[in-house]
């Protein structure tokens, strides 16, 4: 969904890009479980679109919806995946990887993989996978400075919500002390469903049905997409270093409508948190006032950093979506496009 999206915003948008930032950026590889389809002269956005929509994998993109590539390899057979050595070769001529496979915080594969590759082959990254940060955010930071290369990663939190950009750059110059943030839009969901209640069979399956529930549902009930998000942010705001192992997380399994009530009773509204303060970093469900500005309905993000001089500021937002993760992918291809212009990285 994040490819496709990608796909149509770099295709939409390509006047304005070219414009506005001089900007041409083209696409000359693309992988899903499928296949690969590639063209070291850039692939047809909407080609590349129709073959995965019509046929189910951007391999079929010289199967009838487009011509092949002028490297001779326009589309892979559809029967596996191609290895991150695979998608290197064919890609050794590109500037930039953007890592979008799912999470997995097991072993983060094979997202960590194609970073580390890409990397040594001194290829900028954009991820929007969390799973390699979470696991090994330092490492991967050290290995992007060895190989001065970009490691971007804009659409691990918040989606289309500039949230780590916000602290790294809106206030810099200040010292964040702490931060503590809705990370996850469907625990917030199901926990405002109850509040508004439903049973927790009910919410989760209302979630469900909306699609906003992981295949894997223990990354979204058990808390690890947040715990995610909160190493990352802990990392790059904080100046951490830490990894999963590192964080306290409880999911929201355990929370019941007696929980909720009781909650109300005391004008408080339970919200699943993840917050970092004092060198701790916990996910957990808590009671907060609702007067409080996390006390956001639905599927929306917010976070709010706690700084030294400037107080506390909250962020709002959007968290999920294709369209959203494609937009912060954007601006993080024009922060390498300007890395790359001013000569500080080749």
């Amino acid at each position: 969904m994040v490819g496709r999206s990608l796909a149509r915003l770099l295709e939409s948008r390509a006047d304005d890009l070219y414009i506005g930032y001089g900007l041409k950026p083209r696409i000359v590889a693309a992988s899903d479980n499928g296949g690969m389809a590639c063209d070291t002269t850039g692939l047809d956005c909407a080609r590349l679109i129709r073959a995965k929509e019509h046929k189910g994998t951007v391999a079929a993109y010289s199967d009838g919806h487009g011509g092949g590539g002028s490297n001779g390899r326009g589309g892979r057979a559809p029967d596996s995946s191609p290895t991150a050595a695979e998608m290197a070769e064919a890609v050794s001529g590109a500037d930039v990887l953007v890592e979008a496979t799912p999470s997995n915080y097991k072993d983060a594969e094979p997202g960590m993989s194609n970073i580390t590759d890409a990397m040594k082959r001194r290829m900028h990254v954009v991820s929007v996978n969390k799973g390699p940060l979470a696991l090994a955010f330092p490492s991967l930071n050290e290995l992007a400075a060895y190989n001065r290369v970009m490691f971007r990663f804009s659409g691990t939190v918040g989606g289309g919500t500039p949230i780590l950009d916000y602290a790294k750059n809106s206030l810099s110059g200040e010292r964040i002390t702490s931060f503590s943030g809705i990370l996850n839009g469907t625990t917030n969901y199901i926990l405002s469903a109850m509040a508004d209640g439903m049973s927790p069979k009910a919410a989760l399956q209302d979630a469900r049905s909306k699609g906003y529930v992981e295949a894997d549902e223990s990354l979204d009930l058990d808390g690890l997409d947040a715990a995610a998000k909160l190493v990352i942010l802990a990392n790059w705001v904080m100046g951490m270093k830490v990894t999963m192992p590192d964080v306290n997380c409880a999911g929201i399994r355990g929370v019941t409508s007696a929980d909720i009530k009781r909650a109300a009773k005391k004008s408080r509204v339970v919200k699943m948190t993840a917050a970092c303060g004092n060198d701790a970093l916990t996910v957990a469900p808590v009671a907060i006032p609702r007067d409080d500005p996390l006390c956001v309905n639905g599927t929306l993000n917010a976070i709010s950093f706690t700084s030294e001089h400037s107080g506390t500021q909250t962020i709002i937002g959007r968290g999920a979506g294709g369209t959203e993760t494609a937009s912060a992918i954007l601006r993080d291809l024009l922060y390498i496009r300007q890395g790359i212009t001013s000569g500080a990285y080749g």
